[in-house]
């Protein structure tokens, strides 16, 4: 029996190789790895003394050779392929040890474009799928970690069809991953948003506990890392953990003051600005004091110990932030199961498509990062926002582009005081926010995802909110103006609708 073994990831390749070799497998190598096994004192050919052909093009060609695929896709119950081995003097290879050069981990490390392309790993895949389509003769090994059970099975003598299924499935898996991977980077690099197809691909990372219900199962799978952030504290992250942490990060992370945001259920229940972080989590807090009460906290700066201590006092699931200090650690790490992430880039990342799965498939998007141009803003009422009012309007704009549609945020002094949002109606979302503001109410402002109708203007008005953002662009857009203008309200109308479907 012969094994050809070339790998860039050489963990345990040394100790596999010697065990091939006491069960009396033939070993045939390429260039580092025939290096690592000679100097290990592995009886081991190179593969040039296979082929009679030297590496060419600075290794670029070494097992791109008939006599390595002849013998890796001979079928050994075919007669013609028998036939054709005997007359070429082509000898089975029985098994393929392959892994990739790391084209990933350049593309991580933020590599130049030629040390990239020459981490684009032909020879490599080229075997593993020829093994892997030849499965029942030749088997494929990819992954280190599948070692010791390969071994095991040889001394047993239980390398039934399953396993060989098993090895070749894995191998598919790896070179899809691969080839995603490389497609990916040169889609990106010509900025093609919409290619006829669509590869991305992910990395097994953990099973979690569970998914949505205790009755799902469910997995986390990890892509294009843009944004690391490091577990400090607490206890496993779940499925909803994750999605309300993204959802909770995205909003944080269009303010350019200090600023919380408290999310239950994806939603924000609580945001707030401030100089300080303390002071933005009170505001946020004090938007629902009580739906804050185990929820997911952003915070787009370091987490001092006067923050730690307002923290403290509620139960939280997960504090994201763009770090800790010491003090502030000592005090939130007395909770044993509160989660501390740091995410040290909070504001230097980008976000690119947005997925949904729909009947058949997915749609696909940018996602909402426009921004509000000022210069853009249109001031259609006759009565105009005061200074401060126009700052609290577009501190409301902000919150509401990361709440449920229908969405209303009622905002003031850098903080949502009330926010109605996930309404089939938006007369329905206006009351939930005006009744939750309460007494707060007073100089407040309001935000909208989408245009209004008088029926909301008339809630408003009576509540005493005097100013109002919203996107315009309704057939009622001149019968609300008319109002606003009766009952001395300023309306802006920025020509940008934030939906959130």
């Amino acid at each position: 029996m012969r094994a050809l073994i070339s790998v860039y990831d050489k963990e345990n390749i040394v100790e596999f190789a010697r065990e091939l070799v006491a069960l009396d497998w033939e070993i045939i190598s390429t260039g580092g790895t025939f290096k690592i096994l000679k100097e290990n004192n592995i009886p081991v050919k190179e593969v040039e003394e296979v082929t009679g052909q030297r590496e060419i093009l600075s290794g670029r060609v070494k097992t791109l050779h008939p006599k390595i695929h002849g013998g890796i896709l001979f079928r050994r119950d075919n007669k013609d392929d028998k036939k054709t081995i005997e007359e070429e003097q082509i000898k089975p290879i029985d098994m393929i040890v392959n892994n990739l050069y790391p084209f990933e981990n350049c593309l991580r490390e933020g590599k130049d474009h030629e040390t990239l392309i020459e981490n684009i790993d032909i020879g490599g895949p080229s075997m593993i799928r020829a093994a892997a389509k030849n499965y029942k003769d030749v088997l494929i090994v990819t992954e280190p970690s599948d070692y010791k059970s390969i071994i095991e099975a040889l001394k047993e003598n239980k390398i039934d069809m399953t396993f060989r299924e098993t090895l070749a499935r894995k191998a598919f898996s790896l070179t899809a991953h691969y080839d995603s991977v490389i497609c990916n980077y040169f889609q990106e690099k010509a900025d093609e948003k919409f290619p006829k197809y669509i590869n991305k691909s992910y990395t097994f990372s953990n099973k979690l506990r569970y998914g949505e219900n205790s009755h799902q199962e469910a997995a986390y799978y990890q892509g294009k890392i843009y944004a690391p952030y490091k577990k400090l504290h607490g206890k496993e992250i779940s499925y909803n953990n994750l999605y309300d942490m993204f959802a909770a990060v995205k909003a944080a992370r269009e303010f350019d003051d200090i600023t919380v945001v408290a999310v239950k259920h994806t939603n924000p229940c609580g945001i707030g600005s401030g100089k300080s972080v303390k002071e933005a989590f009170i505001k946020a807090r004090d938007c629902d004091d009580e739906s804050i009460f185990g929820g997911i906290i952003a915070i787009n700066h370091i987490v001092d110990k006067e923050a730690a201590e307002l923290l403290h006092e509620i139960f939280l699931e997960i504090v994201v932030a763009q770090g800790f200090t010491s003090e502030a650690l000592e005090i939130l790490e007395k909770k044993k199961n509160i989660r501390l992430i740091e995410l040290k880039d909070f504001n230097n990342f980008e976000l690119d498509t947005s997925f949904k799965e729909v009947l058949n498939g997915i749609i696909v998007q940018d996602y909402d990062d426009i921004l509000l141009d000022e210069d853009k803003l249109q001031i259609v009422s006759k009565n105009k926002p005061t200074e401060k009012e126009m700052e609290d309007l577009k501190f409301a704009f902000k919150c509401v582009k990361y709440t449920a549609s229908n969405s209303i945020v009622i905002a003031k002094d850098g903080a949502s005081l009330g926010i109605g949002q996930g309404q089939t109606k938006r007369s329905w979302a206006v009351e939930e926010a005006i009744e939750r503001a309460g007494e707060k109410i007073k100089g407040a402002v309001c935000a909208s995802d989408g245009f209004f109708f008088r029926d909301t203007m008339e809630l408003l008005n009576k509540a005493g909110v005097r100013a109002i953002i919203q996107p315009g662009g309704s057939v009622k857009d001149k019968e609300v103006i008319e109002y606003a203008d009766e009952h001395e309200m300023a309306i802006i109308f920025t020509g940008i609708r934030h939906f959130r479907h």
